[in-house]
Parts: C-alpha cells; structure tokens; sequence
C-alpha cells in the first residue's frame, strides 16, 4: 500500500495536481472558513448574550417562553450532524446563493451550522464574568444595554478570543466536509482525488494543510487572546 502511494508516478502525478489546484484550493478554504465565521459571529454573539442577559437573574430578563424556544432551537441544530444539515438546507442555500454548488454556496450551511455552536461558546464566555462587576455597574445607574455593551463583552473579550479559535478551528474541519457536496477547497480535493481516484497522496497533501491552517489559526487567537486579557499583560 505504502510503496503504491509513494510510486514514482504517484508522486509525480500529485506534484503536478499540487501546482495546478493547491493553492487556489488553500483561498478558497481559508475564504469560506472566515466569512462563514464572521457571519456565524454576528449571529451567534447576540444569541449567546441574550441568553446571559435574558436569564431569570439577567440584567434583561425575557419570558420564559423565548428562552425555551431559543435554547430548543441552538440545541436543535447543533444535534443535527453537518453532513445531514448540508443536506436538509439545499433548498434554502439554493435559495440564498442560486446554487448548492461551489465555495459560496458552501457558506450558507456552514453558517447554519456554526451559529449555535458561537452562541453557547458566547453564553459559556459571558457566565464566567464576575457578577460583583455586573452589580457594580448597576449600583452605578448603567442601563441594561450599557451593561452589555460597555461592561459585559469587554470584560469577557479574552474568553470570547480564545473560544472564536475553537469556533474558527471547528469551521475549518467543517468546510472540508463540504467537498462531500460539491464544496471548494482542500476538502474538495481530498475527496474527489483521495477518495473517488484512490489518490491517497493528493488526500494526505490536503490533510497536512487543512492542519498548518488550523495551526495558524490556533496560534493567532491564543496570540491575540493573551494580548487581549488584561490580568496577562500587567
């Protein structure tokens, strides 16, 4: 098995799909997984603090009933496995983009996908502040929006770094099971030549970069997570 992935012609047919399709397959990996977790952020960071704020004990308490339906919901679509969710959303993705194919296309399920998982990693970030700030701010007279704004997610800003890396990191695993359905990028490549063509070489070369991009990822949001975290820096 080894001595057929490493065969003369082997090598020399995964070098030349390695200049020809690698590194548009790297943007297009590195693409997908930053604009699906910018969205995935917008949508899930103020899910996760109106489960924080909106609690029984909140600054910003909500009725029982959307509580129930927003954690029903988060839990939901998280239970759901992504290569079944990429499946059941085809015809809303077709809807949104025009097609359910390519690397666009790819994004709406990815961010379907990734938005509960960002609310619960927010809603873990913001439970660990410090009530006694909280309850300072309010002796202070903050309204419950300034409390949010300009106490809550500031102070919580180094634990939300450190899980938008794990958020970012978990995106990138998934965009490569988008190559299953006609996604762009490495997992594209790992799929159409290691697993349809038996190119078991051009699928290990994926592999080893979709793990350099989840160690550059991992490395720049512990960076800028200590940076961040003011007890670290003084």
């Amino acid at each position: 098995m080894l001595e057929q992935i490493m065969s003369n012609d082997a090598v020399i047919e995964a070098l030349q799909i390695i200049q020809s399709e690698f590194l548009l397959a790297i943007w297009e990996t590195v693409y997908v997984t930053l604009v699906s977790t910018a969205v995935a952020v917008l949508i899930g960071l103020p899910l996760g603090v109106l489960l924080v704020v909106g609690a029984p004990d909140g600054v910003l308490p909500l009725p029982k009933t959307v509580l129930a339906v927003l954690n029903t919901l988060i839990n939901l679509l998280r239970s759901i496995p992504f290569l079944i969710l990429m499946i059941l959303v085809i015809p809303f993705t077709r809807l949104v983009v025009g097609t359910v194919v390519g690397t666009t296309a790819s994004i709406v399920p990815l961010v379907i996908a990734s938005a509960p998982f960002v609310a619960r990693l927010a809603e873990s970030s913001l439970r660990e502040l410090n009530p006694n700030i909280i309850e300072a701010a309010q002796s202070m007279g903050a309204t419950p929006m300034q409390i949010i704004v300009k106490v809550m997610i500031p102070e919580s800003v180094p634990s939300l770094m450190s899980n938008l890396t794990i958020a970012i990191t978990t995106i990138l695993g998934y965009s490569a099971m988008s190559g299953i359905i006609g996604g762009g990028g490495l997992g594209k490549i790992a799929i159409n030549y290691g697993y349809y063509r038996y190119k078991y070489l051009v699928m290990l070369v994926a592999v080893f970069f979709l793990i350099v991009l989840v160690q550059i990822f991992q490395s720049v949001g512990t960076r800028i997570s200590k940076k961040s975290d003011k007890r670290i820096r003084s």
